[in-house]
């Protein structure tokens, strides 16, 4: 008998996951060629066959301020904590932007990559965490636009300033990404076997963003539903964000705390469910 085979050393073993809640960093990194790959490939996609290609980055963002200042800002005279309303509304927007892009798109990560889970393999974290990822470089143009807005108003005299919350704005972003990616792991494990929620995460995103202070500051929301609004997770990191930037909004270490735990409980559910559907979802699809 020939023992050479039988004492090969592999590369790679492909094994079913010890625990539900494996990460399986290790695959993760082995195949982080194949993650930059789908990075680029995500930020490709979406603006490929289109004749501004990149500039939406800059158009939506923009259009929608404007709505935003003129229903909002003009006709409903809600409050912006003094700040200019392009400035309050533009930080609202890019912040948001990223976390509800995020959400919807790996929401759907299960039933998209259907065809690509059944003939190779490859961590299946891959493809959550290339979308969040591609939409950072989204997220980080918008930022940029944000950033020019703020040199114009400053030097018009507007009444703003950067605080030293800035130095947590990496957290934020790293806050908003974790949100994102758990919510939509939970969502996308969900549509496996319930195609109807697919069309309720848009609708359900919208619907979100009017609970959380985009359009108006947490100061401005009325006392009754003060409450509900705070347990919002994104309230918290937005206000933060934006008391960060423009020195204006009711930060605190408190509601941000909050959504700091809340996030991490979403992303480890979102991971033990993920890896348990993963398994069997082949099946349901």
């Amino acid at each position: 008998m020939n023992t050479e085979n039988n004492n090969t050393d592999w590369d790679l073993i492909i094994e079913s996951k010890s625990s539900i809640f494996s990460l399986n960093l290790k695959d993760i990194w082995r195949y982080r060629d194949l993650l930059q790959m789908f990075v680029k490939r995500d930020f490709i996609s979406t603006f490929k066959q289109t004749i501004l290609g990149p500039l939406w980055f800059f158009i939506q963002p923009i259009f929608t301020t404007i709505t935003f200042v003129f229903i909002f800002g003009n006709l409903a005279g809600i409050s912006t904590d003094g700040l200019p309303k392009v400035l309050f509304y533009l930080t609202g927007i890019t912040a948001w932007n990223y976390f509800a892009t995020c959400l919807t798109a790996t929401s759907t990560v299960f039933n998209t990559n259907a065809s690509v889970f059944g003939k190779v393999y490859f961590p299946r974290l891959i493809s959550p965490l290339s979308i969040v990822i591609s939409n950072l470089l989204k997220f980080g143009v918008q930022l940029i636009l944000l950033i020019v807005m703020m040199f114009y108003y400053y030097a018009k005299g507007a009444n703003f300033h950067i605080t030293w919350a800035i130095f947590i704005f990496p957290f934020l972003v790293i806050m908003m990404a974790m949100l994102s990616l758990g919510l939509g792991m939970l969502i996308s494990s969900l549509t496996t076997k319930y195609r109807d929620l697919a069309f309720l995460v848009t609708f359900g995103v919208q619907l979100l963003m009017y609970a959380t202070t985009v359009i108006y500051p947490l100061s401005a929301a009325p006392e009754k539903f003060r409450t509900i609004i705070e347990l919002n997770p994104m309230t918290g990191i937005i206000e933060a964000f934006r008391y960060s930037l423009l020195g204006k909004g009711e930060f605190s270490l408190h509601t941000l705390g909050f959504s700091a735990i809340f996030t991490v409980i979403v992303l480890i559910l979102g991971i033990v469910v993920f890896n348990k559907t993963e398994k069997t979802f082949i099946d349901t699809v």
